[in-house]
């Protein structure tokens, strides 16, 4: 899975520079000060190329980021030296698998953003990342976490999606093509990516799949199993209860 961010990695802002980072890492903040409200660490897992961790550490917390792709590693490192001095001072990024990653130091919060469960494909690796989260917290720190919502997925039904995106240098378009395995809870999202520079009009096409799972509330309860209790689902960016038309939920969980 770390080759393909590698790769994904270099359009990785282009394709989601439309993605609302700010409205996110807000709505994640409220959270955290309504139940810990003198939260001041927090590590993400999948931090990517570091733009939660960005917007995080301008409110004032001190945000470590662990990514395995080598080359968002060095995105996120590189958003580092643009910042300010003091909010740069609060931000930190490393190498490290979500299923092992240990920082040797405890946080008030531990976040994952953009589906990252999601890509815990198989009970193993969902076990390890809870387990993960849970040696970072003390008693009644939080772990908050968006996913794929199981019954909104087998309502709506993925489909073919296609985004069209450029920028002074390249062209890109990105062809979505979805594959169910209705007895894994998972999706294989089959991506086609054309990518053109417009200065020599040359072309490359990248193929890459992301295989992800999509979960539901009873089954995330088993791995809360001794180490997190639920506090609140909702659907995501909202306040509303996890429903039919919420593809993506958001879990916040309180370490025991």
């Amino acid at each position: 899975m770390s080759q393909v961010f590698d790769t994904y990695a270099h359009y990785y802002d282009l394709l989601y520079r439309d993605k609302d980072y700010a409205g996110e890492s807000e709505y994640v903040a409220a959270h955290i000060r309504k139940q810990v409200p003198q939260a001041k660490r927090i590590l993400e897992l999948g931090c990517g190329t570091g733009a939660h961790a960005e917007h995080l550490a301008h409110m004032g917390y001190t945000v470590h980021g662990v990514d395995m792709s080598d080359a968002m590693f060095a995105r996120a490192e590189a958003r580092k030296t643009s910042l300010p001095p003091e909010v740069a001072a609060r931000l930190s990024f490393g190498l490290g698998d979500v299923r092992t990653v240990r920082t040797g130091k405890t946080y008030d919060a531990v976040i994952s953003l953009f589906h990252v469960m999601s890509y815990q494909t198989i009970n193993a690796d969902l076990e390890a990342a809870f387990e993960t989260a849970s040696v970072h917290l003390q008693p009644g720190g939080l772990f908050l976490f968006d996913f794929w919502y199981g019954p909104a997925v087998l309502t709506q039904r993925p489909d073919v999606r296609v985004k069209r995106l450029e920028d002074d240098e390249i062209k890109v378009t990105r062809i979505a093509e979805p594959a169910m395995h209705v007895n894994e809870n998972m999706v294989d999202v089959n991506y086609t990516v054309l990518i053109e520079e417009k200065a020599t009009g040359q072309m490359e096409q990248i193929k890459e799949t992301h295989q992800m799972r999509y979960l539901f509330l009873p089954e995330l309860q088993c791995y809360c199993a001794g180490r997190f209790k639920k506090s609140a689902s909702h659907a995501w960016m909202t306040s509303d209860p996890l429903n039919v038309d919420a593809w993506s939920g958001f879990q916040i969980l309180v370490r025991v």
